[in-house]
């Protein structure tokens, strides 16, 4: 980290940065929150939050780092020892260069599911054995660069298993391949992220008629796919389904072999989905939690035999972001104080439209960027688009905001501040990655700057100002 440092406060208890891997609960859990405490006002101080940038996303160093080393050393816990195993990070839930970097310097690799994101991999320096290509919706280019470059592909249909066989007879790519399977074990709460369902659009259905056995005679007549992917889902998604799903695969993988008279299939790829709890600042669950009752359910996961890979995304990033406004008016509708922010729809889309799938925390903030203290006052959080239901939070009890103070919007590291809606042409806000500085300040990073007008007016065609106009005219002519 470089730069200036503010924020300087006797006793500080959030510079631990020894990679302890605890759960989230107790000390890490008030050592995180007294950091973010740190961070926001030092962001004031600071300049990176006020009146000409009135909204930013901060990224815990620290926390990221932990993160990283916990969902490590849930695994090897339980794997036999010498087991290879790739955790890849879900590159849409957080994808930024600069985390994808500091992800890959943690031993942690990228799974990717688009062309911009393998761009976005490889600018961060992750390199092709570490990296996974799934999407449902593979082009030929997409399929042949992967596998000259020696990416791992899970094929997600027949229709693209054709297409790699077609690549296959020109080449003998360095790629791992293997075939992603749906166990169909049912959804969870949140049924746009339920991936498992009897209906779901990902993967082969394994409970399908013929599906399984196709799968089958798939595998054993291409020697070369040597692997199975599931993901069971995402949010809202209980432990207990998600291990039944990947006891499922597990089984498969075991008929192949056995089929096959061979070990054919020799990884395993779990995908991720470990539900983030929103509602404390406790971690739970944990990854060590669900790797434990993995090897409860599925044991033979576990015992040397199979390679893993894992796609955790958003259990590695929520907690260590936090999105942070100014409050620019406040004002009283029905009896009801308002607060009106400059984070809203443009960054928390899925609160906004989804409130009851997707609430968040909220912290109080004073001008100077201090704990807001006082007595708690039931009012509205909104945000700047023109509609009306663009609430961060609705009859939320916190002390009364006031012109000039701050909301910060928390475990927002994942799937908010880097996934940008440009309703009413709002910009991107900027994002600074933060973290001890050694004397009870912090230091910042920039990770990404804050999008310029000029950059709005680009991105809206900008450069082709006259291209309707001339083409009317040549119409008409």
């Amino acid at each position: 980290m470089s730069g200036p440092t503010d924020g300087r406060t006797a006793g500080h208890a959030g510079g631990r940065t020894d990679g302890r891997t605890d759960s989230g609960h107790g000390d890490d859990a008030r050592e995180r929150a007294a950091r973010r405490d740190l961070a926001v006002r030092a962001a004031v101080r600071r300049g990176l939050l006020g009146p000409r940038t009135p909204v930013v996303g901060l990224l815990d160093v620290v926390g990221i780092r932990r993160s990283a080393a916990a969902l490590r050393a849930a695994f090897e816990a339980v794997a036999a020892p010498g087991t290879p195993v790739l955790h890849a990070f879900a590159v849409k839930a957080t994808p930024l260069v600069p985390v994808l970097r500091l992800l890959h310097e943690e031993g942690i690799g990228a799974e990717v599911a688009s062309p911009g994101e393998l761009a976005l991999a490889r600018a961060a320096g992750v390199p092709p054995e570490r990296t996974v290509l799934d999407s449902p919706a593979k082009t030929p280019d997409e399929l042949r660069e992967a596998l000259a470059l020696g990416i791992a592909v899970n094929a997600d249909n027949p229709q693209e298993l054709e297409r790699i066989d077609a690549l296959m007879a020109r080449t003998a790519p360095r790629s791992p391949l293997g075939i992603r399977v749906n166990p169909q074990v049912g959804g969870g709460s949140i049924e746009a992220l339920s991936t498992a369902t009897a209906t779901s659009k990902f993967g082969v259905a394994l409970r399908d008629e013929g599906a399984r056995a196709w799968v089958v005679r798939a595998c054993l007549d291409r020697p070369w796919l040597t692997r199975l992917h599931a993901h069971t889902g995402s949010q809202g998604i209980p432990l207990y389904l998600m291990a039944q799903g990947v006891a499922r695969t597990y089984a498969l993988a075991e008929e192949i072999n056995a089929r096959a008279g061979r070990r054919q299939i020799d990884t395993l790829d779990i995908g991720g989905g470990l539900p983030v709890n929103f509602g404390s600042e406790a971690t739970t669950p944990t990854h060590a939690q669900y790797a434990r009752l993995l090897r409860e359910v599925v044991p033979g996961l576990f015992d040397g035999r199979y390679g893993l890979v894992t796609e955790f995304g958003r259990s590695l990033l929520a907690e260590q972001g936090t999105l942070v406004a100014r409050v620019e008016y406040t004002k009283s509708a029905g009896g009801r104080p308002v607060a009106v922010t400059h984070a809203g729809v443009q960054v928390a889309t899925r609160t906004v439209y989804a409130p009851g799938a997707w609430p968040l925390r909220l912290a109080a903030y004073d001008a100077e960027g201090r704990p807001r203290t006082g007595p708690e006052v039931v009012q509205d959080v909104a945000g700047p688009a023109c509609f009306a239901g663009d609430l961060l939070a609705e009859a939320r009890a916190l002390p009364l905001l006031r012109p000039g103070d701050h909301v910060a919007a928390l475990d927002t590291g994942a799937y908010y501040f880097a996934h940008h809606y440009a309703y009413n042409s709002l910009p991107r806000p900027g994002v600074h990655g933060f973290a001890p500085d050694g004397s009870g300040g912090i230091a910042f990073a920039t990770v990404r700057e804050p999008q310029p007008p000029e950059e709005i007016v680009a991105e809206a065609g900008g450069a082709h100002v006259s291209a309707l106009t001339t083409l009317h005219a040549s119409a008409r002519s």
